[in-house]
């Protein structure tokens, strides 16, 4: 068993360590999107950077990193029991953003984790994701602020799981307190902008390319 979950991280680590943005940026359009922006290697510098069609596919890829690692437990659904692969899930879905966060292929440097989050969340609890997808949209929407979207979104994330759907399984309700938590500290620079005013907005309608 300890092999298995040695085994999930590592690969979760290394799906998330692909740079996505970082790649896009200097095979297509000879950029480093950490120079530029934000400085921050995600799907939203790379709209803001780049323009929406490389940012679209940044943001499917990073959502399908956290979706695909999460996922890729279930090889051993046959051998081990519901809560046990749980377990492997929740231990991919860790280091699947923590290797998005600090990836091995780009020098430790990448993004905030935002988009990988939401694969992962889609993976271990779909509904639960499509309730956090649908506050975040209605805050952007709203208030034009990326940024903002996934504070609210990450601080729902707990409270959906714990309010919504009653869940009782204790390591999924400590994943959901401890990603959301992640995801608001990883945002730091952007809750002091937005308190002065001085955070970046972004309009999915402005023509960009």
């Amino acid at each position: 068993m300890e092999l298995h979950y040695i085994i999930f991280s590592v690969v979760a680590y290394l799906l998330g360590s692909i740079p996505t943005a970082v790649w896009v940026g200097k095979r297509f359009y000879g950029l480093d999107v950490r120079e530029h922006g934000s400085k921050n290697a995600g799907a939203t510098n790379t709209f803001r950077v780049l323009g929406k069609k490389p940012g679209k596919i940044v943001l499917a890829i990073d959502v399908l990193k956290g979706l695909i690692a999460v996922l890729l437990p279930l090889v051993a659904s046959g051998s081990y029991d519901e809560n046990t692969i749980i377990n492997f899930k929740l231990f991919a879905a860790v280091f699947v953003i923590l290797g998005h966060v600090f990836p091995l292929f780009a020098n430790f440097r990448g993004g905030k984790g935002v988009a990988t989050s939401l694969g992962v969340i889609f993976a271990i609890h779909p509904p639960a994701a499509g309730i956090c997808l649908a506050i975040f949209l209605v805050v952007f929407l709203t208030f034009s602020y990326v940024s903002l979207g996934a504070i609210i979104t990450a601080i729902s994330f707990p409270l959906v799981i714990h309010f919504v759907f009653h869940v009782t399984s204790l390591p999924l309700t400590i994943f959901s307190i401890v990603i959301g938590a992640a995801v608001v500290i990883t945002h730091k620079k952007n809750i002091i902008r937005l308190m002065k005013g001085e955070e970046s907005k972004m309009s999915v309608f402005k023509k960009k390319d």
